[in-house]
């Protein structure tokens, strides 16, 4: 069984930063809503609570057995779990006299495990509004900073009835990126407190998710859309060492895919030994894009005529019972609420409402991975680095990239400027610098001069960006001279466009997509 830690969700907005620091330290952990009920399974190591916007003197604050829990595990309380276990044990909870946010500097009260290898005065990273003012008796303070009397605490082993096993508060986050040595403090809470011996790599995941695909397919046969993206190859090359050819995927030329990228995808797949059916769509896709210029209507559209292709191709593979799908934890997680008992898990983006129009069962070998998570199982499967490093590509692929209506012919002109820019940028080896690029079609034309002929043609924005998770982002820094010759590559090689601007808009206010 795979040692396991639980992150209960009060509703922070680092909570996944928290997992994510956790499964940096080669542990396994799981997000859960606050209100899910625990099952204390061999293997679990520990809990952690999270942060919250809530207060813990508000009168409907959630709240946990903590009591209990520390009967049979360790708990670490970040912000609002550290407020609530003092508050818990008889300790005074008030509302700051001004909101504490931002850079503090720790010192150590007291020397603990907890504690140790980080240095006195590390820099950590508060964001709260209420402070622990008192300690319950037979707690113990670990540390303060200048401005806050309690910053670390942790309830006494020695002296107090009934003691349990460790619980421990931090009223800081030792999760985010300005807590300097936070990881060291959660790996010596992982490691020499809860017990965790780290063995969790992406070679563990393949062996363990591999076993467990075959127990849960058995002899039946899975159905797979693939995009040619990161989430859908790893997960079907998952799929595939469990079960071989009885996994039957399907990938869709929807007419908006880049250059050469249908062809140039099919290779790799059959390279890497995936039984996958090629399916060239892009007239029937083209002639329900004709006139629909609205955003909307065309991913619409898009999702629609794709559900309906799948199915018509679903058919002619004979007793398939299970869909496969590129699933990761973000999708999961966001989809599921901590304000109550009820967990809702929403219909998944890449394949819309397939499970239930197709009446088939669900196989999501990626559903807990994070997308670094991902890329790195992907390279421990051997999976090709042009594949597993790709940037991300939305769905609805070009068509969102070309604003207004789609046609072929402006299809073919982005693919080709496109298909400049991206070489461009792995030729000078700016490709990896940059969290996504994208080349976007504007319906505008503009008059130009080449050579003695004035033109009147298209004009093209280059987009760059640099990001963490696509949740903000901020345009690349890319070298002007990169830029000129970029711009003046396709303003001479394709025929139709004869002006290149660059987006220099970070998310917010901008998306990174136009549409």
């Amino acid at each position: 069984m795979t040692e396991k830690i639980l992150i209960l969700d009060f509703g922070s907005q680092y909570t996944q930063l928290i997992a994510r620091a956790v499964r940096e330290a080669n542990v396994y952990c799981e997000i859960l809503p606050f209100s899910a009920r625990i099952s204390f399974e061999h293997g679990l190591k520990g809990i952690i609570l999270s942060g919250s916007p809530f207060s813990v003197n508000e009168e409907n604050a959630p709240e946990v057995p903590i009591q209990e829990f520390i009967k049979k595990i360790p708990v670490l309380g970040i912000c609002y779990g550290a407020q609530l276990a003092a508050k818990r044990f008889g300790g005074r909870v008030e509302k700051s006299s001004k909101r504490e946010y931002g850079r503090a500097l720790l010192h150590k009260e007291k020397g603990d495990i907890l504690f140790q290898n980080v240095t006195e005065k590390s820099q950590v990273w508060m964001s709260h509004a209420d402070t622990i003012l008192e300690l319950p008796k037979g707690f113990e303070l670990l540390a303060t900073t200048e401005t806050i009397p309690v910053a670390a605490f942790k309830k006494s082993q020695i002296g107090v009835q009934d003691s349990g096993l460790p619980l421990y508060g931090l009223q800081f986050h030792p999760e985010v990126y300005h807590s300097i040595e936070g990881k060291k403090i959660l790996r010596n809470f992982l490691v020499d407190i809860c017990g965790c011996s780290q063995d969790w790599t992406p070679a563990h995941f393949i062996t363990d998710t591999v076993n467990a695909l075959k127990k849960q397919i058995g002899n039946r046969k899975v159905i797979m859309a693939l995009s040619g993206g990161v989430d859908s190859t790893v997960a079907a090359t998952l799929i595939h060492k469990a079960i071989g050819d009885h996994l039957y995927g399907i990938f869709v030329d929807n007419g908006v895919l880049r250059k050469n990228e249908f062809e140039n995808v099919l290779k790799t797949y059959s390279r890497i030994g995936l039984n996958v059916k090629g399916v060239d769509a892009k007239k029937r896709f083209y002639d329900a894009l004709a006139g629909k210029s609205d955003p909307e209507a065309k991913r619409k559209t898009i999702g629609s005529l794709f559900i309906d292709i799948f199915q018509e191709e679903a058919k002619k593979a004979v007793n398939v019972e299970l869909l496969g799908q590129g699933t990761i934890y973000p999708d999961v997680i966001e989809s599921v609420s901590v304000h109550g008992p009820s967990v809702t898990i929403k219909s998944h983006h890449n394949v819309g409402g397939l499970p239930e129009k197709m009446h088939l069962g669900l196989v999501e070998p990626l559903r807990f991975l994070f997308k670094d998570e991902v890329r790195k199982v992907g390279k421990e499967l051997g999976i090709p680095d042009d594949m597993i490093d790709r940037h991300p590509f939305p769905g609805p692929g070009l068509a969102i990239r070309i604003l207004g209506e789609v046609t072929e012919e402006k299809v073919k002109l982005l693919q080709e400027a496109d298909d400049l820019f991206i070489k461009s940028l792995k030729d000078h080896q700016l490709y990896a610098t940059v969290w996504q690029a994208a080349t976007i079609l504007l319906p505008v034309k503009s008059v130009g001069v080449m050579g003695d002929e004035r033109t009147y043609e298209y004009t093209i924005a280059l987009r760059a960006v640099t990001s963490v998770d696509g949740m903000t982002a901020d345009w690349a820094y890319l070298p002007y001279d990169f830029l000129a010759n970029v711009s003046g590559e396709i303003s001479n090689s394709v025929k139709g466009i004869n002006r290149v601007v660059y987006d220099i808009s970070s998310k917010p206010p901008a998306t990174i997509e136009w549409e």
